[in-house]
């Protein structure tokens, strides 16, 4: 008895939850109100790209317009890909595993290039 009693509270707050997300992506945005994007694979792992870019001094850190070199959190976050990678692997599509397998190589010649004293 208490299972089901504990299956329709949390039936109701799942209701809630979608019900309040609804509401949230049709109300008009407020002005000045930043509307993150919809959570997405490739969007997140495209933004961890982007921060090993900043970490090998390829691009000013968004925040400080300032270049930095930190090739400590570059592999961090390579070898954080690489792990997301092994993990998610048959549970990807064709076009989101593509992009990790892209992403992982260029990341990893771009750090390969900058411990050599290649890079910019």
């Amino acid at each position: 008895m208490d299972e089901i009693k504990n299956d329709e509270v949390k039936k109701k707050v799942d209701e809630a939850w979608k019900e309040k997300v609804e509401k949230e992506k049709q109300a008009p945005m407020e002005e000045g109100k930043f509307r993150p994007p919809e959570p997405d694979f490739k969007f997140f792992i495209t933004t961890l790209a982007l921060q090993v870019s900043i970490a090998l001094g390829h691009m000013p850190n968004p925040e400080t317009q300032q270049t930095q070199k930190d090739p400590t959190q570059a592999k961090f976050i390579i070898d954080t890909l690489g792990m997301l990678q092994e993990k998610t692997k048959g549970n990807l599509n064709a076009e989101e595993s593509q992009l990790l397998d892209n992403l992982l190589y260029e990341l990893r010649m771009a750090y390969m290039a900058f411990e050599k004293g290649e890079a910019k």
